[in-house]
This record gives C-alpha cells, sequence and structure tokens, in this order.
C-alpha cells in the first residue's frame, strides 16, 4: 500500500502519496534542509554541486520533489531538461507532462512551445496514445491540458511529422480537449501539401463540429485543398460555410477557384471559371493580377487565345500592368496555335514596356518554331539565349531535341544530348522519352530498348510516357499482343495507364481485326477509372466499320453522342468515309442538334 508522507518546507505543508520504494523513501528522510539545499543549487543553477549531491540518489527523485513543492515551473522545467542531458536519461512521460503543466497553469506558454518543438523533434517516437494518457494525469485542469495538446500538434506539424499531428488532432476529439485555429491551420495545410486531402476535410469537418472557430485562413486553406484535388463543388460549398461563419471570401479564396476551374481540364471549364469571376466581382471583390493571369493562362491551354487577349485587354483597362507571367502564358498559347510570329510580337513588346523575358519565354517560342517544323530558326533562338545572358534549362534541350527528332535528325538530337551532358545538365525521363519517341519513328527498335536500359543504369524510372511510345510502335507494327506485355508490366510497376495508353491498344486490336480484344480493352479501361473519350469512340467505330459491322458502329455513335461527348474532325471523316460513303446512312436522330 502506498504511505503518506508529510513534508513542511517553508510555510506550506504537502501531502505526497510515494510507492514503497527503499531508495525514494531513504531520499524523503532525509532532512528539509537538504530538500531546501538541492532546490537552492538548482535555483542557482549550481549544476556540479548539485550532481555531487545527486550521487547518492535517483534525479526523478528530486523532479518528484520539485513538482510537488511550490518551487517555480520554470526552476523544475530548467532541472528536467539538465539532469536528462548531464545523466543521459529520459524522464516518465508522467513527470514531463507534469511538469509542462505546472507552466501552463503559471502561463509560461513560450515555454511549453520551445520544450515540445525539442521534445518532438530530438525525442524517441513515444506512442500518441501515451502522451495522451500522461497528460490526462498530470493535472485536472481542462484549459491547461487543452493548451498543451494544441502546443502538442503544432510541434508535430513543424517537425514535420504529420501523421503524428493528425493522429494527435484525433485523439484530442476523443478526450474532449478544446484546440486552436494555430494549431489546426498549420495541420491543415501540411496536409493538402502531402496531398492527404481526405485527412484534411476529416480535420475541417471536425473543427465545424467541435467549434474551433474557422478563420479566413482556414477556409482559404480547405478551398485551395479540394480545388487540387479537383472536388469543385465541394470547395463551392466551403465558399457557402464561411457566409454562416461570418467569413468574407476575399480575392485569394476566388483566385484560388477560378484557378481550380481552369485546371479542371473538362469541356465548359473557362465558363465556369468566368462565372466564378462574375460572382466575384458582384461581391464586390476586385480582381486582381493574379486573377487575370489565371484566367489568361487558362484560355491559353484551353486552345482561346483571342479570349485571353480579351482577359488582357480587360485587364489594361482596370490599370493593371501584364507581367512576365501574363506573357508567357499568352506567348506560350499563340505558339501553341501556330502563330509564332504573333508570338515573336508580343516578346517585343514585352521588352519595350521594359520587362525581361526569362529562360520560360524562350523555351515557349523554341517549342513553337519546332511545331512549326521551323527547327532551324528554333537552333538559332537556342543558340542566342546565352548571349543574352539566358542559360539554358533541361526543359530547354528537351524541346530541341524533340524538334530534331521529329524532324528526323536523329543525330542533331544525340550530339545535343551530348553537349547537355557536357554542360553538367543531367538528361531527364522526358530527354530519353523524347529520343525513343524519334528512334521508334525511324523504326529503330534495338536503339530505343537499349535507351530503355541506359535509363535505368542511370537510375531513372520510365514513366507513362514512355510505355506509351512503345506501346504505340508495337501496335502499328501490327504486334498487340507484345504491346499487351508491355501494359501488364506498366501495372506491376504501379504506373497508372492513361487514355492514350487505352487508346492505342485498343487500336492496334482493331487494326488486326481482333475486336473482341479491343473491347476487353475497353472494360478495363472503365474498371481503372476512366471513361470513354471522343478518340475511344473514334478507334472503336472505325475498327466496326473496317469489319463491316456498320450497325455495331451506329449503336457506338449513339452511345458517344448520349454521354454528352461532342464529335470531332476525325469523327465527321469516319462517318463520311466508312459510313455515308459506302451507302450507310448512321441513324443519330435525335442527335441531329449536337452533330
Amino acid at each position: 500500500m502506498p504511505k503518506k508522507v508529510n513534508i513542511f518546507c517553508g510555510k506550506f505543508p504537502h501531502v505526497i502519496i510515494f510507492q514503497r520504494n527503499k531508495q525514494t523513501l531513504r531520499f524523503f528522510s532525509s532532512s528539509c534542509r537538504t530538500s531546501s539545499i538541492l532546490v537552492e543549487l538548482v535555483a542557482k543553477q549550481h549544476w556540479s554541486k548539485l550532481k555531487t549531491h545527486l550521487q547518492n540518489t535517483k534525479p526523478n527523485a528530486l523532479l518528484h520533489q520539485l513538482l510537488t513543492s511550490e518551487a517555480d515551473p520554470e526552476l523544475t522545467l530548467r532541472y528536467l531538461t539538465w539532469s536528462q542531458k548531464e545523466f543521459k536519461l529520459s524522464h516518465s512521460l508522467e513527470l514531463t507532462f507534469r511538469t509542462l503543466y505546472s507552466l501552463a497553469c503559471a502561463r509560461k506558454y513560450s515555454k511549453i512551445r520551445s520544450f515540445l518543438d525539442n521534445f518532438v523533434k530530438n525525442e524517441k517516437n513515444y506512442p500518441v496514445s501515451s502522451i495522451f494518457h500522461a497528460i490526462s494525469v498530470g493535472g485536472d485542469s481542462f484549459c491547461a491540458n487543452s493548451i498543451i495538446v494544441d502546443m502538442l500538434v503544432l510541434a508535430y506539424v513543424k517537425s514535420l511529422k504529420t501523421h503524428l499531428g493528425y493522429e494527435a488532432f484525433r485523439r484530442a476529439g476523443d478526450y474532449g480537449f478544446k484546440l486552436s485555429v494555430i494549431s489546426c491551420n498549420p495541420l491543415l495545410h501540411a496536409l493538402v501539401k502531402e496531398r492527404k486531402i481526405g485527412n484534411m476535410e476529416f480535420v475541417y469537418k471536425e473543427m465545424i463540429k467541435r467549434r474551433i472557430g474557422p478563420n479566413l485562413i482556414s477556409f482559404n486553406v480547405v478551398v485551395n485543398g479540394l480545388c487540387k484535388a479537383g472536388k469543385l463543388n465541394k470547395a463551392s460549398d466551403v465558399i457557402e460555410d464561411m457566409k454562416v461563419w461570418g467569413v468574407s471570401p476575399n480575392v485569394i479564396t476566388y483566385n484560388t477557384l477560378v484557378d481550380g476551374y481552369c485546371k479542371m481540364g473538362k469541356i465548359g471549364k473557362m465558363y465556369k471559371a468566368d462565372a466564378v469571376l462574375k460572382d466575384m466581382v458582384a461581391k464586390g471583390i476586385c480582381p486582381n493580377e493574379v486573377t487575370f493571369n489565371i484566367l489568361i493562362d487558362g484560355f491559353c491551354k484551353d486552345g482561346n487565345v483571342s479570349a485571353a487577349m480579351k482577359v488582357l485587354a480587360e485587364m489594361q483597362s482596370q490599370g493593371l500592368n501584364p507581367n512576365v507571367v501574363t506573357y508567357n502564358s499568352l506567348i506560350n498559347g499563340l505558339c501553341s496555335d501556330g502563330k509564332v510570329d504573333e508570338a515573336t510580337v508580343l516578346r517585343d513588346q514585352m521588352i519595350g514596356s521594359g520587362l525581361k523575358p526569362n529562360v520560360i519565354t524562350h523555351n515557349a517560342l523554341i517549342n513553337g518554331l519546332c511545331k512549326n517544323k521551323m527547327v532551324n530558326e528554333a537552333s538559332d533562338s537556342f543558340n542566342d539565349m546565352p548571349k543574352q545572358g539566358i542559360a539554358h534549362n533541361v526543359t530547354t534541350y528537351n524541346i530541341l531535341i524533340d524538334g530534331y527528332c521529329k524532324a528526323g535528325r536523329i543525330e542533331d538530337a544525340f550530339e545535343l544530348r551530348n553537349a547537355m551532358l557536357g554542360r553538367g545538365i543531367c538528361p531527364n525521363v522526358s530527354t530519353y522519352n523524347c529520343l525513343i519517341a524519334g528512334l521508334c519513328r525511324k523504326g529503330d527498335m534495338e536503339a530505343a530498348w537499349h535507351l530503355m536500359d541506359e535509363m535505368v543504369g542511370k537510375d531513372l524510372r520510365a514513366d507513362v510516357v514512355t510505355y506509351n511510345i512503345l506501346i504505340d510502335l508495337l501496335c502499328n507494327k501490327g504486334e498487340s499482343r507484345r504491346a499487351m506485355k508491355l501494359f501488364d508490366e506498366m501495372s506491376r510497376k504501379a504506373l497508372n495507364p492513361s487514355h492514350v495508353t487505352y487508346n492505342s491498344l485498343m487500336d492496334g486490336y482493331c487494326k488486326e481485326g481482333n475486336l473482341r480484344a479491343a473491347l476487353n480493352v475497353r472494360t478495363r479501361m472503365e474498371k481503372g477509372g476512366r471513361r470513354a473519350n471522343v478518340v475511344t469512340y473514334n478507334v472503336l467505330i472505325k475498327g466496326f466499320c473496317k469489319k463491316g459491322k456498320l450497325e455495331d458502329a451506329n449503336k457506338l455513335l449513339n452511345e458517344m453522342l448520349e454521354k454528352g461527348l461532342v464529335p470531332n474532325r476525325t469523327t465527321y471523316e469516319i462517318v463520311r468515309e466508312e459510313m455515308m460513303d459506302k451507302g450507310f446512312v448512321p441513324d443519330i436522330e435525335g442527335h441531329l442538334y449536337n452533330v
């Protein structure tokens, strides 16, 4: 049974319960004077003398006495950290968190924060469950314990131990401890950064449930996370939550949502982005340079450069000057649209306005020249960059290497790769993909496989693009079964096939007349979470037509239209050449308006 011991030090008596431990009893049976001497030595930081006095005593015993006496909490903490370092020991979690509890009661918050930062960073990884048990038995003040837990969550996040911060957040709810946005906002941000959007959503919902008043930063982080995950409807719902909490969205909130729609990659995305912009203006929030840059980039990547130029005019009418980011988006958009001359004029305007083109500007122009089969001009532009004080990067080399490969100048491409190595710029997977694609176009499969082996030797992992290039080549050569083996290899290497992968395989099987195998690939594609797109239907419709199965091809055409997919130029050519020119009129009644 525990034994009660009365200690009278100074004015106040204290009743402490100790277990029957001979060494502990021996220590506390010593005179009150000795205890006072030890406390005084701690106060004066006479560590060498203290060490001598503690030769016959466990350091834990003095820490215990400091905690149960009226000792200054900072003094107790000072002793705890010294004794751990001096005797190379770890005090029990219970004593450690009793020390923090005393500091919390004395409102010594900076000391707790500093200690927890070091504790989380340097101490062995105690289970979060053990820490919470120690906190719960360390003291009965709900407020003090909540402060400690709040700082613990923040310490985990600051030490990049987000998973432990998330666990501590969950346990805080189980114990009923009250947290604050001071710890929750960094946790939300860390979860978004690590792409753990499901966990971020849980923290956000719990913040609402526990009434941890989210602020503007909280909402903006959540909107950003949901947009990055493509959950744009949920992001819009969060803006509605803001109104309930009396928090007004700001320009950052709306910019994030506009950017989310611009990067959505679906038909009508720019219409939705524009609708968000109108809502923003209606609420009296003025768009800034970032807003306009997001819209300009979105329209350019959507292939609508004329709309992007209108946004530029609107931006300037509001007294906002385009910056390097604005010009780069427009130059890239014009180059992608084959309008290299207009892009060059815009580049000159950019220089005239006092802005200096950077490597991104030059890369866009070189890419535009290569796409327009002006490889010699692209090479001249490449050589001019150092003269203008702009260093090439790996993307610059990759663009020109790809340009050489597409122009059939494989030797020049490999020569440029060697020059790249000579300048200390390491080729990446994209470099090898360009070269492998070039060799495949030339029909040199042996050299392409050799490059694959070289990649492995340089610790570069083939990506989806690499496999797509090889699968497409094999399918075009009538070796779809061999291509299928590469597809299975992708799965073993945890690479997620793209639409291009599936469509290439379907096209290969259709060209070989194996429609059943093509449909099996489509089934695997849908099971893999990818819906058939326009290219998928074009491939299958053409494959069925070639086999004379025009009624089945017609069903596929109707299915495509029913799913809201918009036919492209290739679709019309297939319908005309493979159906109508052969006397078959497709039955698309009810879809004529769409077509």
